[in-house]
């Protein structure tokens, strides 16, 4: 897997943690760069982990079904992309209660689970894709999801909620279009 097709796989699995971290910003009377930097830690840390643990569950297996690896990593980003694309256009603009929103740890270790189950499934499909080193992909992933939730607070901030929907939408497509990618190189198309 090329460093380009890496990239689009963290910026799609990014774009839940983005999104709750937009919804983060509409509640802060200020940017809080601290806050920023918590939530963008939480996202980064479960982000990078997830792919890690489905990587190693899944090299136990991937012997066995090493024919159909590309289907399989194919079928899952596909799930998880139209899985995103369903919930971009179920998303109802929440009414702002005046609270700001809670760091505490209960709370952001639900989101940050919630938000990597994705990525779970990801590495998955990178064991089965038979990436040799993972540790460098989950730390660029890791790094991808924390850039991408300190800017989602910024700008829930500024702009409100209207870049929710978006962009989810647009991590579900690239996670479909990687998905697509990897199976048409494995049959040989391109």
């Amino acid at each position: 897997m090329n460093l380009f097709s890496l990239f689009l796989i963290a910026v799609g699995l990014s774009m839940d943690a983005f999104a709750v971290s937009v919804c983060a910003g509409l509640t802060m009377s200020k940017p809080y760069i601290k806050k920023s930097v918590i939530i963008g830690l939480y996202f980064c840390v479960f982000q990078a982990a997830m792919p890690l643990i489905g990587y190693i569950a899944a090299s136990r297996f991937a012997d066995a079904i090493i024919a159909y690896d590309h289907w399989i990593a194919f079928i899952l980003l596909c799930f998880i992309g139209l899985k995103m694309i369903i919930e971009s256009f179920k998303f109802k603009k929440e009414k702002q209660s005046g609270e700001e929103f809670s760091l505490k740890p209960a709370r952001m270790l639900y989101l940050s689970v919630a938000t990597s189950i994705d990525a779970l499934a990801v590495g998955v499909s990178f064991a089965f894709l038979q990436i040799n080193n993972i540790v460098p992909a989950v730390f660029f992933i890791g790094i991808i999801t924390f850039l991408f939730s300190v800017a989602g607070v910024k700008i829930g901030n500024i702009f409100g909620a209207k870049f929710k929907p978006a962009a989810e939408f647009a991590g579900g497509i690239i996670l479909i279009l990687i998905g697509l990618k990897i199976l048409l190189e494995h049959t040989g198309v391109i």
